[in-house]
């Protein structure tokens, strides 16, 4: 019989987050249709992003660090003709193109994307959760306080154009961990000399997980037997396990 904190559960979820819930709040609806004791998740997705929110139940959260340090994939909506403080559609204006600006050529977005593939300096945004003197730097950022920050190498393994239209263009991006899309189609939107903000974003992988075996959110909540879309640990890549790590009897 499950106690009244959860059944111990074991294994990892592949959840579809959907759009205006934080990670966390994914992880925790999750955790009660699971009625699971214990989980945690692999790497924060904004309120405004979906896709895939790596979440590990019970011992798979042994694999959590490792998880952290994987590659992701992206399908990122630029929107070209403005610059947000925030790097997406949830921050303030503050820069805008010309009124004679009537959007980007797919040659000039090829020209500039070029120059962002592979190892780039990327400075984090303020509206992020790193700290500074113990307080994230969207705290700061909040009271109108702009900070210096540190350069910090990153690595786009692939950038690609998947849709374009001229004011908008849809972008695939293979990345290393700490690689701020944000950042990057801000980046892009300077180069242009046209200003760019995220408008959407959707993670589709995240190292050997992809989106396309998940589940979304609403569906998980809905089912009789949730625990059943768990990916048990003998499932797991032996990579992603820290070492000493051993499987129980049951899991073999």
């Amino acid at each position: 019989m499950a106690s009244r904190r959860g059944q111990m559960l074991d294994g990892v979820l592949l959840l579809d987050k959907p759009e205006g819930l934080s990670s966390n709040h994914a992880l925790q609806r999750a955790k009660r249709a699971m009625d699971a004791r214990k989980a945690g998740h692999t790497g924060t997705l904004d309120p405004f992003a979906t896709g895939l929110l790596v979440c590990c139940f019970g011992r798979a959260t042994k694999i959590s660090a490792s998880m952290l340090n994987a590659d992701k994939s992206y399908l990122a909506t630029l929107r070209f003709g403005e610059e947000t403080d925030s790097g997406d559609l949830t921050g303030n204006v503050t820069f805008q193109a010309p009124p004679s600006f009537e959007g980007v050529t797919r040659e000039a977005l090829e020209a500039a994307a070029a120059g962002f593939r592979g190892e780039i300096d990327q400075i984090p945004p303020m509206y992020s959760a790193l700290k500074r003197d113990g307080k994230p730097l969207y705290e700061y950022a909040r009271q109108g306080i702009e900070l210096e920050r540190p350069a910090r190498q990153v690595t786009i393994h692939q950038l690609e154009i998947e849709s374009f239209t001229g004011q908008e263009a849809q972008i695939l991006v293979r990345c290393s961990k700490g690689t701020y899309i944000r950042t990057l189609a801000q980046d892009i939107g300077r180069q242009l000399g046209c200003g760019a903000h995220l408008v959407a974003l959707r993670r589709t992988q995240v190292g050997p997980f992809e989106l396309k075996d998940g589940i979304a959110l609403d569906a998980l909540q809905t089912m009789s037997a949730p625990q059943t879309t768990l990916l048990a640990l003998d499932a797991v890549p032996a990579d992603l396990l820290p070492a000493g790590f051993k499987l129980l009897k049951d899991e073999l």
